[in-house]
């Protein structure tokens, strides 16, 4: 019995690595033409330029800035009572 749940985990762990594998294989799938690439490429470069003129942001995106006080007040110093 031992073997036979030997046996099963191997099919099954296997199983999985040739599915894997089998996605290089899959139909429907073909290489892009030197036009695709080109158009791409294209598009990626107009996507540059255009992120390139949004200007940075310097403002503190800190919601509870205003909120907070700036001032920092040291706490109390602690009293040790009078030994008698």
């Amino acid at each position: 019995m031992k073997a036979f749940y030997a046996v099963a985990m191997l099919l099954l762990l296997t199983g999985s690595v040739y599915a894997q594998a089998a996605i290089n294989l899959a139909p429907g799938e073909r290489r892009r033409t030197a036009e695709e690439r080109e158009k791409d490429q294209q598009i990626e470069q107009d996507y540059k330029a255009e992120m390139k003129k949004i200007p940075d942001q310097k403002a503190s995106s800190d919601p509870w800035g205003n909120v907070r006080s700036t001032d920092t007040t040291k706490p109390a110093p602690v009293r040790k009572p009078k030994q008698q």
